[in-house]
């Protein structure tokens, strides 16, 4: 995804900046960046095995954020270290319109 929970919370609550994490991603982090390049100024969505737990942190630890909008499912400031702030975005999904993803969904395998 190019951008997602994180990035909103940021431009809502007035960040003057969204650090581009691309420079400082290490490991499969920049497998995952060179894999999927439009993923955008986000850390991607992986897995996170525990080697990807720690260039997680590393990455993250490479930066100077001032605070680090973790908006994954799980809560990350449980399972990595890091230097910096860290605070937890979370959402639900509101259906708002048509098509709804049920439809989308019944129509590619329905």
């Amino acid at each position: 995804m190019a951008y997602g929970a994180g990035v909103i919370a940021a431009q809502r609550f007035g960040a003057a900046e969204i650090i581009d994490p691309r420079p400082f991603a290490v490991g499969s982090i920049t497998t995952t960046y060179e894999k999927y390049p439009t993923t955008g100024n986000v850390l991607p969505a992986m897995g996170y095995g525990a080697q990807q737990m720690e260039e997680l942190a590393e990455t993250i630890n490479r930066c100077n954020a001032e605070l680090v909008l973790a908006a994954t499912p799980i809560d990350l400031r449980r399972v990595i270290k890091v230097k910096l702030p860290m605070e937890r975005v979370r959402y639900e999904l509101q259906v708002i319109g048509t098509p709804t993803l049920a439809d989308l969904l019944q129509a590619k395998f329905g």
